[in-house]
């Protein structure tokens, strides 16, 4: 079973260090599936919170699905999440120490059609940690032409 990514979060990882990651079961109207399926979804700015035991999920866009029947949807709306109690109980701790976030990652669909987020737990990069990732992607880059050409 292949799993169909709908969106990633490509800036994420140029941004920050991803110590974790969690699969998380996603809350959503009939209308906001059928937009995933068709790949309208942005989640460069979301990120999930912890609220009263539960986790939520706040400035991921999913686009109005323009053949829907009735329009009430926002787009920006904020979306609860759905994982198991002993994990978001290991989020809360981990979460609350300074300079930590919860971000989502990517979201897909698993092979039954039921739409997942990935999230991750990120810590922020500071600029000369950017900078030396690019480096070395840069570097890498060099390498493989360099293999390449030789063959």
């Amino acid at each position: 079973m292949g799993q169909k990514i709908v969106c990633k979060n490509k800036k994420a990882f140029h941004e920050y260090h991803i110590d974790q990651r969690f699969e998380a079961g996603l809350v959503l109207t009939g209308s906001e599936v059928k937009s995933l399926r068709a790949g309208r979804a942005n989640i460069k700015d979301g990120y999930a919170q912890v609220k009263n035991g539960e986790l939520f999920l706040y400035n991921v866009h999913i686009s109005p699905y323009s053949f829907a029947t009735h329009v009430d949807s926002d787009p920006l709306r904020v979306r609860k999440l759905l994982l198991h109690r002993r994990e978001i109980k290991k989020l809360i701790g981990k979460v609350q120490e300074k300079g930590i976030a919860l971000i989502p990652l990517k979201i897909y669909f698993i092979g039954n059609g039921k739409a997942k987020v990935e999230l991750g737990l990120a810590r922020g990069k500071k600029l000369y940690d950017k900078r030396a990732a690019l480096k070395e992607k840069q570097t890498n880059r060099d390498l493989q032409r360099e293999l390449r050409g030789n063959d």
